[in-house]
């Protein structure tokens, strides 16, 4: 089996990229819903209308009008800016916890793959014991030890993501490290973190993107729940989650305080697994 086979499908560049992705209706639509949440994220103070903590009194529990488009809470805060900035904070929570399980994942699957025996042995043992527990209540478990804040959000779903990668990591780096390419480096005395980082690493990288994009997904839903819980991001500071959880009360009264924080995180979420899936498709190696 040649290494050309195996290694990963990589665009030209970000434009030839970007035109094999949308030529799928499914992925371009999932790029477009998670583009416009980033752009609501890193926008948010010169798109939003309104200070996101600024309660007017006078208009609590407004309904959608021209002034408030998406009518205000029982402070009168607008609900449309709280949506914008708590995009940030979803965002901030699924990339920062994904980023921090990939890396640790990976390099953990990359050497329990590679060394094989006890190393592995005692990687894959400790990783089983945690993917052992349901990830809602782990995540739980560790945010009501540590406290409730939005680190330790980031610390929890990190901790839960953490398996998943070593395990896609280590099963790639079994294929990958018996091709002759990687057996030629070893044979010619290479280092071995020479032959982890430049070669083993490059070639597992497809699957780790795909995974990673589809637990941004799981991230993002994990810390609606840990907010709305009350284990998250503290009030007043803006987050999907608690705005769900403070529009408990008002259900009859206001059903706009639940339904357009929840069609928020449905939206972003689902633009998080069509993307994904255009990615493993992208990435799949038997195109």
């Amino acid at each position: 089996m040649s290494a050309s086979a195996n290694a990963i499908h990589r665009p030209a560049g970000m434009a030839a990229f970007l035109r094999t992705m949308t030529r799928d209706p499914r992925a371009a639509l999932g790029l477009g819903l998670v583009l416009l949440a980033a752009i609501a994220a890193l926008g948010a103070p010169f798109i939003a209308p309104y200070a996101p903590d600024f309660p007017d009194f006078v208009n609590t529990l407004s309904p959608p009008s021209a002034a408030h488009w998406l009518g205000t809470d029982e402070l009168g805060r607008d609900v449309l800016t709280r949506i914008i900035y708590g995009a940030r904070t979803s965002l901030f929570v699924g990339v920062l916890s994904v980023v921090v399980a990939a890396l640790a994942g990976t390099g953990l699957g990359l050497v329990a793959g590679y060394f094989g025996r006890w190393t592995e042995a005692l990687i894959m043992r400790v990783m089983d014991v945690v993917f052992a527990f349901p990830s809602i209540l782990l995540a739980l478990a560790i945010t009501a030890v540590l406290g409730p804040s939005l680190t330790n959000a980031v610390l929890a779903i990190a901790v839960v993501n953490l398996p998943v990668f070593a395990r896609v990591a280590r099963a790639q780096t079994l294929v990958v490290r018996q091709l002759e390419f990687v057996e030629a480096k070893r044979a010619l005395g290479f280092r071995t973190a020479n032959i982890l980082l430049r070669t083993i690493l490059p070639n597992i990288l497809a699957p780790v993107i795909v995974q990673g994009s589809l637990l941004f997904a799981s991230a993002i839903i994990t810390e609606s729940y840990l907010s709305f819980l009350g284990l998250g991001a503290q009030p007043p500071t803006a987050t999907w989650g608690n705005m769900l959880r403070n529009a408990i009360g008002f259900m009859e009264q206001a059903p706009w305080l639940a339904l357009f924080p929840g069609a928020a995180i449905f939206l972003t979420v689902l633009g998080c697994n069509l993307l994904g899936d255009g990615l493993r498709d992208r990435f799949d190696p038997r195109d």
